[in-house]
């Protein structure tokens, strides 16, 4: 059955365009355009309902030892109030999920889950708790917002006082009131700006969103929907679960090593120890005309090599690009892409494709 965020209602109102995704109703876009609002995030500011994420809180005695089981990731070094992405991996080595690590305390944890993977990543985590640990889903008590872009500190700090707002990357406060209510806010995002996601309780996600439109509208926000917010990601490289992730990839074949770490425990690290990558992620430039969709075939001359994982024209540069699982073994500097029956030029080139300067 196919949800609605708390949202619903005001995409609606602001002329969203409304498609399924994740199990949930979310605008595709608005009547601005997908062009408008990735520029709007990439020079000003852009809000991202996120709603349909969601969030695991992990409490107790055990609750250190059973996330530290479950990541691939280590979280031995978090301080209170740090964020750390990570994967959670099945036992063949494969991506369970991809996924934030908040800390608030030695004994409480949140993972925040993407959204399709709720439901399975849920039974996970409860066939993978360690004594002395609490787990509880409280993916329906929260709605979740993104504001994103270069102008995103300036608005916020327009209703959030500059000392509760998170000063470094991946960490965050709590308990910090905006609209009357005690909410998270973390200086993370899924844009490649800077940015910040709020979470709140979900009767209160509209009232916060709409103040943020109002205060905002003088530096440029705007809303934001699915569509600029996989070209922003896709630009910064920044993998997506079903594309560049899934529980039949190792998890040393996606490009993530750095959050990969194998002299701690972890559910899959026999398996990775055990099986050496196949494949790799890198990143093309397009030299010909031409759109490299997902799954569209790789070759080096006559021979297969992978597949595109991500594939689209690139907003902010202004030429095709993609992502690609080929061959680890393959060190050439350019491959032929499949596009609709014709063979496409395509030169490897440095990830990300894009990278702030701010």
């Amino acid at each position: 059955m196919t949800k609605q965020t708390p949202l619903y209602n005001a995409h609606v109102r602001h002329g969203g365009k409304m498609v399924e995704f994740g199990g949930f109703i979310l605008p595709i876009q608005y009547e601005t355009g997908l062009i408008t609002e990735h520029n709007a995030v990439r020079h000003d500011a852009g809000i991202f309902d996120v709603s349909h994420m969601g969030e695991f809180d992990i409490s107790g005695k055990g609750a250190f030892n059973t996330v530290q089981n479950l990541v691939c990731n280590d979280i031995t070094g978090m301080n209170n109030g740090d964020c750390r992405y990570t994967m959670m991996l099945n036992d063949n080595g494969g991506i369970v999920d991809d996924f934030i690590v908040y800390k608030f305390s030695d004994t409480h944890y949140w993972l925040v889950v993407n959204a399709g993977n709720t439901p399975k990543d849920d039974a996970w985590v409860k066939n993978h708790l360690l004594p002395d640990t609490v787990f509880v889903n409280k993916s329906d008590e929260y709605g979740q917002l993104a504001l994103q872009g270069p102008k995103a500190e300036k608005i916020l700090n327009k209703i959030v006082n500059e000392k509760f707002i998170p000063k470094g990357n991946y960490t965050f406060t709590d308990d910090v009131e905006i609209c009357g209510v005690k909410c998270v806010i973390s200086r993370t995002g899924y844009t490649g700006e800077d940015g910040f996601e709020i979470y709140c309780p979900a009767k209160a996600t509209e009232t916060i969103f709409e103040k943020l439109l109002e205060i905002g509208a003088s530096d440029g926000l705007i809303p934001c929907g699915l569509g600029c917010r996989d070209t922003l990601r896709f630009e910064a490289c920044m993998p997506l679960y079903g594309h560049e992730l899934n529980e039949d990839f190792l998890a040393t074949e996606v490009g993530l090593n750095i959050f990969i770490k194998m002299d701690k425990d972890f559910v899959g690290k026999a398996a990775l120890a055990q099986n050496a990558p196949k494949y790799k992620r890198k990143g093309v430039k397009l030299l010909e005309r031409g759109i490299a969709r997902e799954h569209s075939d790789v070759y080096d001359g006559d021979r297969k090599i992978g597949f595109v994982t991500t594939g689209t024209h690139s907003p902010t540069l202004g030429y095709p690009i993609a992502m690609v699982r080929i061959e680890k073994d393959f060190n050439g500097d350019t491959v032929d892409i499949d596009v609709r029956g014709k063979r496409i030029k395509a030169q490897i080139v440095k990830m990300p494709f894009y990278k702030r300067t701010y």
